[in-house]
């Protein structure tokens, strides 16, 4: 008995020592949605949904409160006035957003664990926007990564240690496009936690820019990365998520290495301010099932959609997962999935 106790012991140094603990839990859920942004009081506050936004994701907040940790991309700035905008020719169709924020709570309420800051809207207003949205989120209990001044985030619940890390192609966000930093940065994170969550904020933009082409993307003469190279390195570095967005529209997923990877989660909740319009305007709800070491055992897709004006709704004619569907066959015929009517991604056993 005492030598069984020893070896025991051993084992659990020896898991500790490689960053991994020992699971509690058998199984995980995961959920990633794309771009959210609640409305923006620039240049005035025309374009703030009433109510504060309260009824923004409330359709939704069943969903997404129900996995052990939600995901988000946060575009533009929690910050109530001042900052210096992005230089702008004409401030009534600049796309810069300015959110107050006491909308956080819209956040909270909707179940929100993390939320990535690397993205082209992150500085929308300068030093002074992405300080007011680092510390609205962490006054409010959301973790967040992916500014140069945050590059990581690692927490732990449930007996599992999560982290986060997200990049970005624009200024003071994790670079996207150094590719050995990146996994330097990725491993690093693997080798102290369980699950390694990355976001990236890469690929065209727009409904021509659909399919994932495996190449370096440029749109309007920035480097948008090739996000099918960057997915697949990081993986190989010890990443074991990966949800992507940027192109405003949904992409393909893909299970590369029994690891889940969501090229683009389109436009999740964008209340205004950034079009919404036909393909724009449908978005998925990705809850994934892992181990207690990230290997993807499924995954489901919760179809939303969103009109002009209106928030989150759920889309009883799935439109989302059809799309999706027909994006993965396309785009990658080889990955060992099946995507059924009702949004279930199943691994097929190789």
């Amino acid at each position: 008995m005492r030598l069984l106790s020893v070896l025991l012991i051993l084992l659990a140094l020896s898991l500790c020592s490689k960053g991994q603990s020992i699971s509690k839990k058998d199984t995980v859920t995961i959920i990633g949605v794309g771009d959210i942004m609640m409305g923006t009081n620039y240049p005035d506050n025309s374009r703030l949904p009433a109510n504060n936004g309260a009824f923004l994701m409330a359709e939704v907040e069943a969903v997404l409160k129900n996995a052990d940790v939600t995901f988000g991309n946060l575009e533009g700035t929690l910050l109530d006035e001042g900052g210096t905008p992005k230089t702008c020719k004409d401030p009534k169709v600049c796309y810069v957003f300015r959110t107050p924020t006491h909308y956080v709570e819209n956040l909270v309420n909707a179940g929100f664990d993390m939320m990535s800051l690397a993205n082209n809207h992150a500085g929308d207003f300068g030093e002074a926007g992405r300080r007011s949205s680092m510390k609205t989120l962490e006054n409010a209990g959301i973790l967040h990564a992916g500014q140069l001044d945050q590059k990581t985030v690692i927490f732990e619940k449930d007996g599992i240690k999560y982290g986060l890390i997200a990049f970005a192609p624009n200024s003071n966000c994790v670079p996207l496009n150094d590719m050995e930093g990146a996994r330097l940065l990725v491993k690093q994170l693997a080798d102290q936690v369980d699950i390694v969550i990355v976001s990236f904020h890469g690929g065209a933009e727009g409904a021509q820019y659909q399919n994932v082409p495996r190449t370096n993307e440029l749109y309007h003469g920035e480097n948008r990365g090739d996000v099918y190279k960057f997915s697949h390195a990081l993986i190989d570095a010890g990443a074991d998520i990966i949800f992507g967005h940027g192109p405003h529209v949904t992409r393909a997923v893909e299970v590369y290495k029994e690891r889940f990877i969501a090229y683009s989660l389109g436009n999740f909740c964008t209340y205004q301010g950034i079009s919404v319009s036909g393909v724009n305007g449908l978005a998925p709800i990705v809850k994934v099932f892992t181990d207690g070491h990230g290997k993807f055992f499924q995954a489901k897709i919760t179809a939303t959609h969103q009109t002009y004006g209106t928030g989150v709704r759920i889309d009883p004619d799935k439109q989302v997962i059809k799309k999706i569907k027909e994006l993965t066959k396309k785009d990658f015929p080889e990955t060992p999935i099946q995507i059924d009517e009702n949004g279930l991604i199943t691994y097929l056993a190789q």
